[in-house]
């Protein structure tokens, strides 16, 4: 089917939220690292909210679940988004490919469904990119999203490993259950993390 690609990487956007929000200590929930900014626990919530919102009133795609589980703490977004999400993606991967090509109203506007699974992709990593800004700000060590980080060895083309926390959202969540796996990591390498020849 024409639009698989998109299934595909929302069911793999699940796990890298995931993965993010399982590095957040319980003690930092609360952490604002300016007035405006949202807390860990706030960010949780939009996620929940704002995705709860955009599948059920553009996508016409329910859960059996409130948008938020009932103890908003960090291990309960973890099963809740868990829980949610594959629902979501269970849905998308029966829609035929006129679903997607047809319009559906995105706030004032219209625009394809594609294009909305599309938009709520980038919107997703958007603020999964902002909490991995506060892991820095606690000087901790990141684990890859996409790639190397500056823990994992630095840059792809300087040899550098993909390295994920939890290779799947089966073994995060039996692992966060019980206080969570640290997989060791080997550093930024001997070069910075620097695109520029010779950096």
């Amino acid at each position: 089917m024409r639009y698989d690609f998109l299934i595909e990487t929302y069911e793999t956007e699940r796990i890298k939220t995931l993965n993010v929000w399982s590095q957040i200590p319980d003690a930092r929930m609360e952490f604002r690292p300016e007035p405006r900014a949202r807390s860990p626990h706030e960010h949780m919530v939009h996620q929940c909210v704002s995705e709860d919102t955009w599948m059920r009133t553009m996508l016409g795609i329910t859960v059996p679940m409130p948008a938020v589980p009932a103890a908003e703490t960090r291990l309960a977004f973890l099963e809740h988004y868990a829980a949610t999400s594959v629902v979501r993606l269970t849905e998308l991967r029966g829609k035929p490919e006129e679903w997607f090509e047809g319009a559906t109203a995105f706030f004032d506007t219209q625009r394809s469904r594609a294009w909305v699974v599309t938009r709520r992709l980038t919107h997703s990593a958007h603020h999964r990119a902002q909490l991995t800004v506060y892991l820095r700000l606690w000087g901790q060590s990141l684990y890859s999203t996409y790639g190397p980080s500056a823990d994992t060895g630095g840059l792809f083309q300087n040899g550098a490993a993909v390295i994920y926390r939890y290779p799947s959202i089966e073994r995060l969540l039996t692992a966060e259950e019980s206080g969570g796996e640290f997989p060791p990591l080997p550093g930024p390498g001997q070069r910075a993390p620097t695109e520029r020849p010779g950096g």
